[in-house]
């Protein structure tokens, strides 16, 4: 059931049976030469929605720009300041709090999110305490690529050339998800890893085409496919457990 597909009288019927609310959080930055700008949002919006499906839960709109300072010196990413970010979360939560939802699970496409997400849930607590809710509000964070079954699966097809940006796994999932936008160009071998990040020009300087130890060019739609049904699974049980708490 996605939110912004229904009407305010379905979600008042969907909240006398439930309180969870499953929002995607992923970033608008570059992800190599072969990934798409999209992809941690991709990754994040379709296993989101699995999830809803495969849980009868309700699945808010996308945050598809996150913090991704350090990827801007690259054409076509966008970022989110972590203060910034940290309020449109409070933002987010707040309206649907008062709306009736208490159990808000995020799943996140992006490495780059979670320092700000688990800030903005502190700050979103202490807001909701003028309000008088904040003792029955519970936020988490479930980064698909850290399941225990998908991490497994992407050394097993990846080993080393995984990476840890423009990963393999991440770009096979957002080919399984657009066939008809798969990108291939050449790479640069060997490629950069293993450096510290210091803003986003000494980004571009250590990391020249934006990849991080990554080989996407061994990601396949069938990889994809793989990495998507396992994360669905794995994340569709977190949520039910989050549900049970409380």
């Amino acid at each position: 059931m996605l939110l912004h597909l229904s009407t305010w009288q379905e979600v008042e019927a969907y909240l006398a049976r439930s309180t969870g609310i499953i929002i995607p959080i992923g970033s608008t930055e570059q992800h190599g030469p072969t990934g798409l700008i999209g992809t941690d949002a991709i990754c994040a919006e379709a296993i989101a929605k699995g999830v809803g499906d495969s849980t009868d839960a309700i699945v808010a709109p996308t945050i598809n720009v996150g913090m991704a300072l350090h990827h801007t010196a690259f054409p076509g990413s966008m970022s989110l300041r972590p203060s910034t970010m940290i309020l449109v979360i409070r933002d987010y939560v707040t309206s649907l709090a008062k709306a009736g939802f208490r159990k808000f699970f995020f799943i996140n496409g992006h490495g780059g999110n979670v320092a700000t997400l688990k800030a903005a849930f502190s700050e979103t607590y202490d807001y909701l305490s003028d309000l008088g809710i904040s003792h029955s509000v519970q936020c988490v964070v479930s980064n698909w690529y850290m399941c225990g079954s998908v991490y497994k699966l992407a050394k097993e097809l990846y080993g080393d050339q995984e990476g840890s940006h423009a990963t393999p796994s991440e770009v096979a999932l957002t080919q399984y998800v657009y066939p008809d936008s798969i990108k291939t160009a050449p790479l640069i071998e060997p490629v950069a890893r293993g450096h510290r990040i210091y803003g986003a020009i000494d980004f571009r300087d250590r990391y020249p085409d934006g990849r991080m130890g990554s080989n996407p060019a061994l990601a396949t739609p069938e990889h994809g496919k793989q990495l998507y049904e396992l994360a669905v699974k794995e994340i569709s049980s977190s949520y039910l457990e989050f549900l049970a708490t409380n």
